[in-house]
């Protein structure tokens, strides 16, 4: 069966990756999530927001915050094509998007996504402003959407 996109609302994307992601929970908010299946359920989610990092919070920035699928093929690739075409069609100019370092980024290359190189690392906690420690403290590998023309 060939896999098909569709709407998916916020509280039932959050569901999915509660049940199917590998090592993280579901984001706080959302600009706009799609799921995909395969005509018979739902085999992935894509949930896109303002980005995460201050720096790139330009207000034409959006962040893949979490790709989830339950391993059916094509689909986590197909999701981040739709999200970028998605993005575009409302007029963002800009995707990231972020993997752990050991992940190869086999559906993001596959998408057309260009890896910019390690981000990240470590914790947000400081004296100034405590925070809860990270899920995934180390590196992460930063990749960008496709160019705009």
């Amino acid at each position: 069966m060939p896999l098909t996109l569709q709407p998916i609302s916020f509280q039932e994307a959050c569901a999915f990756v509660r049940q199917h992601h590998r090592h993280l929970g579901p984001p706080q908010g959302h600009k706009f999530s799609i799921a995909v299946n395969d005509g018979a359920a739902v085999v992935g989610v894509v949930m896109v927001g303002r980005p995460v990092a201050r720096g790139y919070d330009d207000g034409t920035t959006l962040e893949v915050t979490r790709l989830c699928t339950t391993g059916a093929a094509n689909a986590a690739s197909m999701l981040y094509g739709a999200a970028w075409r998605a993005a575009k069609a409302l007029g963002y100019r800009r995707m990231f998007t972020y993997t752990l370092a050991q992940e190869h980024g086999y559906s993001l290359t596959a998408s057309g996504w260009r890896r910019l190189g390690p981000a990240g690392g470590g914790e947000w906690n400081a004296p100034s402003r405590h925070r809860l420690p990270v899920r995934q403290p180390g590196v992460k590998t930063l990749w960008q959407a496709p160019e705009l023309p």
